[in-house]
């Protein structure tokens, strides 16, 4: 079991299959979660400062975007193309926000799509409940391993599914990195009154303790919260708060009823920055082939619109 911590895909002698694995809470699974929220307390012996706040929020963006657009919007629904160094580079990125690789992340959410708010769903209030779309199904053992067999366009990457088997490295890496900067800051530039051990605390724990809760409301809230504009058989919702937190994931009823276009904030007063950072990414080269909503979309939007207007027409 220890050797599956640093190879994912790892399967001890005599393993009975996967099928096998119990669907409740493995508390040696919560262990990364619970050192992620008590190192945020440590922020009370490393204090406060302007370059470490800034850092962390600026770490919160990058990392959001690299989590909606490319973990959901890319690997998940494929709804624009890019090359593959830039997969590459975003694959990484996404796997700083400590959510595992990105094959895993596609393979759990297409299948969420699949089955959103059913029984076999891993993580539906209706279903489960509250605190369990929220985190608690993220550390059962049926939900640990990667389902290869729905990611196959994206397994064909030997690159991504190293990062996947071995998703710890890069976390590892990034809050090495964040110390050495702090480090190299309190060395050649001790006026913006930082440090290595500070850089790590805002950067790494508590950047990412909000960022991993920011995502898992799109789990939790978004089916439970918002208004519906689209009759999804899910609980999905619309809410501005949660696309504002999220760089427009929040829009989670339009993203429910068309899930393969790259904007899921479907009108132009549906803040969706993921979007408009697509978009001039698209204008650099750098990605294209931006699926758009289509209009047959739009006109059931109006039609459901004006038929709420009147109710008895």
């Amino acid at each position: 079991m220890m050797r599956q911590w640093f190879d994912s895909d790892y399967r001890p002698p005599g393993w009975e299959g996967d099928d096998k694995l119990t669907d409740g809470i493995d508390w040696r699974r919560c262990l990364p979660f619970i050192v992620l929220h008590l190192g945020c307390l440590t922020v009370l012996w490393v204090g406060f400062s302007w370059v470490a706040l800034v850092a962390a929020l600026l770490l919160y963006a990058v990392r959001m975007f690299a989590i909606t657009a490319f973990y959901h919007r890319y690997f998940s629904h494929r709804s624009f193309r890019t090359s593959r160094w830039m997969q590459f580079v975003f694959a990484v990125l996404g796997n700083t926000s400590c959510q595992r690789g990105a094959l895993w992340w596609a393979s759990v959410h297409r299948h969420h799509h699949q089955h959103s708010d059913e029984a076999p769903d891993a993580h539906s209030p209706r279903m489960r409940g509250f605190i369990w779309s929220h985190i608690g199904w993220l550390t059962s053992p049926k939900n640990f391993p990667t389902d290869y067999s729905r990611i196959r366009d994206l397994e064909q990457f030997p690159e991504l599914v190293f990062l996947n088997r071995h998703d710890q490295i890069v976390p590892l890496l990034y809050g090495a990195f964040l110390w050495l900067t702090g480090w190299l800051m309190e060395r050649y530039a001790p006026g913006l009154g930082t440090n290595g051990a500070q850089m790590f605390v805002w950067g790494f724990f508590i950047s990412t303790v909000i960022l991993l809760h920011a995502t898992f409301f799109i789990n939790s809230l978004a089916h439970v919260f918002g208004s519906k504009r689209f009759k999804t058989d899910d609980d999905s919702r619309n809410s501005l708060l949660l696309a504002l937190l999220t760089l427009g994931e929040g829009w989670h009823n339009n993203h429910h009823r068309y899930a393969g276009s790259a904007r899921q904030g479907f009108f132009w007063w549906e803040i969706d920055v993921s979007y408009y950072l697509l978009k001039m990414l698209s204008w650099c080269g750098l990605i294209w082939d931006l699926k758009a909503v289509p209009p047959s979309v739009y006109r059931e939007a109006a039609q459901l619109k004006q038929s709420a207007q009147n109710p008895g027409a």
